[in-house]
């Protein structure tokens, strides 16, 4: 449960009222924001020594009204490069992601189901991209209770 504070941390960064907590699975939470309305997992990256700009983290969300499900996000811990070269691991596989500032995120929705595919299987993922001084970083995260988050943020906008 050391996740938690740093999961509410997160969640807390929009309005305060906007946020109903559907619960904190291993290092993953699950939340529903009604006013949007939408839902989403989330965890922040894993702690590191290296230089960041930002508070890294990984999200997947839901957007009933929009029709989108699944959509993955990553707040990067540095401003990105012009030419990024943003590549996610997540066990064996391999995924080009595409952003900018400090922001990645999948090409397609094909992409997202992919990586939404191997998140689910895994249990660690990193992000690799070329900041805006030339260097390359990495940002680590568990995927323990990845899962249960993405199926409690799906569940808690199956209705809306």
């Amino acid at each position: 449960m050391r996740i938690a504070l740093p999961l509410i941390a997160l969640a807390l960064a929009a309005p305060l009222a906007a946020k109903d907590r559907l619960g904190v699975f291993g290092q993953w939470g699950a939340f529903r924001d009604p006013q949007e309305p939408r839902c989403y997992a989330i965890a922040a990256a894993e702690e590191s020594r290296n230089r960041r700009d930002f508070e890294p983290y990984a999200s997947v969300g839901t957007w009933p009204r929009r029709q989108v499900r699944g959509q993955v996000h990553f707040r990067l811990s540095r401003e990105l490069s012009s030419s990024p070269r943003i590549r996610l691991a997540i066990g064996g596989q391999r995924f080009q992601l595409i952003g900018g500032g400090s922001d990645a995120w999948a090409g397609t929705a094909a992409d997202d189901a992919a990586i939404l595919a191997a998140m689910r299987g895994g249990s660690r993922m990193s992000i690799s991209a070329t900041d805006n001084r030339g260097n390359r970083f990495t940002d680590r995260y568990s995927l323990e209770g990845a899962a249960t988050a993405f199926d409690a943020a799906s569940v808690g906008c199956a209705n809306q």
